[in-house]
């Protein structure tokens, strides 16, 4: 790899007793010690995101989009990611609306940028949200990699911030040797030619 990729964690619930932190703590570190990348994880927690959305469309404002400041922080982050990875859980099949509200207040920061997914919940272990999120930012022009970690049951297969199965791992590389290949790939891309978004 010519460079690292500049990664953001998206760390999705903003539930009061959430286990995402403790998720992407973990991703972090593999990611950390995968070498690929310079790693940034936001926790949606911490940030103001609104509800209302301006009448203009974020397809055509570009960066003149009228997002309130307290958004410009992880608006920029965003905008410098070269790939991201979501943690998210499963709410009622779908994912939250805390991680719908960022993701509608962008639209150029997504487009040809490959987003992972580590998911965590019940017996699905957010599947069905990780289903939902690969619509979305598809309408998006992100691309989404193929092979994500999913963690059903996470409340007794989890243990001292880390899986117990320490097959796991093997999981998290793949994911990561593919998003390193597509940050890459894309960043190269995108650098040649601006994208036809």
């Amino acid at each position: 790899m010519s460079q690292r990729s500049n990664l953001v964690i998206l760390v999705g619930s903003v539930r009061e007793g959430r286990f995402g932190p403790v998720v992407a703590s973990w991703v972090a570190d593999q990611a950390g010690a995968h070498g690929g990348f310079e790693v940034e994880v936001v926790d949606l927690a911490g940030i103001e995101i609104p509800l209302a959305l301006p009448a203009a469309s974020p397809k055509h404002a570009g960066d003149g989009y009228p997002r309130p400041d307290s958004m410009n922080a992880v608006t920029a982050s965003l905008a410098n990611a070269d790939a991201f990875i979501i943690v998210t859980p499963e709410y009622n099949h779908s994912y939250p609306a805390s991680l719908k509200a960022l993701i509608d207040w962008h639209f150029t920061q997504w487009a040809a940028k490959p987003v992972a997914f580590v998911s965590y919940g019940g017996a699905a272990g957010g599947r069905h949200a990780v289903l939902h999120l690969e619509n979305v930012l598809t309408e998006l022009h992100a691309v989404t990699i193929r092979d994500g970690l999913a963690f059903p049951n996470y409340f007794t297969t989890w243990e001292n911030g880390a899986p117990l199965d320490a097959g796991t791992a093997g999981y998290a590389k793949t994911l990561l040797e593919q998003l390193a290949w597509w940050a890459e790939a894309l960043r190269t891309a995108r650098d040649a030619a601006p994208y036809p978004g």
